[in-house]
């Protein structure tokens, strides 16, 4: 059955730029110590040393990690620990669960969205239902969390 905690529909039901980009500050620290993690475990791999720029697997290595740390967040109860912290929460326009191939539209539009000088973030701005271009890429939204939430 479909986790549907969210607040009512309307247009308030939506967060603004401030609290999702305050959620995404938090997940860069926890993505950071994750990243770490996953060099430690590679690095005997690479004798000890240093990756260089020459290895492209390396940064390919590191985009993979980091896509299953959102997508798996945001598949499995729609919230990083940072969107849990600022009572957010991405779920389908219907409100239903999102599932991994929204999930990797989602993640890499954001990228996208970042390269343009995150002009697709700040389109949450403009956008009358406050989506970014990845919300509307992947078919999901940024919903507040409900209060009566049995969490």
């Amino acid at each position: 059955m479909p986790d549907r905690s969210v607040a009512s529909p309307g247009a308030d039901a939506a967060p603004g730029l401030f609290r999702r980009l305050a959620a995404i500050v938090y997940d860069a620290f926890l993505l950071a110590a994750v990243l770490f993690v996953a060099t430690a475990a590679i690095l005997p791999f690479n004798a000890g040393a240093a990756f260089t720029s020459e290895q492209f697997f390396y940064p390919a290595y590191l985009i993979g990690v980091s896509f299953l740390f959102f997508a798996w967040f945001w598949t499995h109860g729609g919230q990083t620990l940072g969107m849990r912290a600022w009572k957010i929460k991405i779920l389908t326009f219907e409100r239903d669960p999102i599932n991994w191939r929204q999930a990797a539209l989602r993640f890499v539009s954001a990228i996208v969205s970042w390269l343009f000088f995150g002009f697709g973030f700040w389109w949450i701005v403009f956008d009358k239902q406050k989506r970014g271009w990845h919300d509307h890429v992947s078919k999901t939204a940024v919903y507040f969390e409900s209060h009566s939430s049995t969490r």
